[in-house]
């Protein structure tokens, strides 16, 4: 098994504001898919864009680290064996969410998995 990061960019979902109630129902409705799977991991939206920084002399600074052309207003980590699967839920969260998912396959850590007892 091996995690996913699927996510969206801020102001992908385009719907009409009333149809809000039916699209987060339908969102919702695949995250408690994904969690009876027992593959959700966890999951969120962002309102907003407003980041802080911690440089590297610890100061803590209003704003990107560097300002990106496009941000990410949701996403969620899966724990799937392979990249068809990665796929099919993204299709589905798209579908709910209505809007094209980005799929990212997250770099296997032994030692963090060693040091959570967990062998994926």
């Amino acid at each position: 098994m091996a995690h996913y990061f699927i996510s969206f960019n801020d102001g992908d979902m385009k719907f009409p504001v009333e149809d809000f109630p039916a699209v987060a129902e339908a969102s919702h409705a695949v995250m408690r898919e994904a969690i009876d799977a027992g593959i959700w991991i966890y999951g969120g939206g962002f309102q907003g864009y407003s980041p802080r920084h911690v440089a590297l002399t610890g100061e803590i600074v209003d704003g990107p680290i560097a300002q990106p052309n496009l941000w990410i207003g949701g996403f969620c980590v899966l724990d799937l064996p392979n990249d068809e699967e990665a796929m099919k839920w993204a299709h589905k969260i798209g579908v709910s969410c209505r809007c094209a998912q980005e799929v990212r396959r997250i770099m296997d850590d032994p030692e963090q998995s060693e040091a959570l007892g967990k062998t994926r």
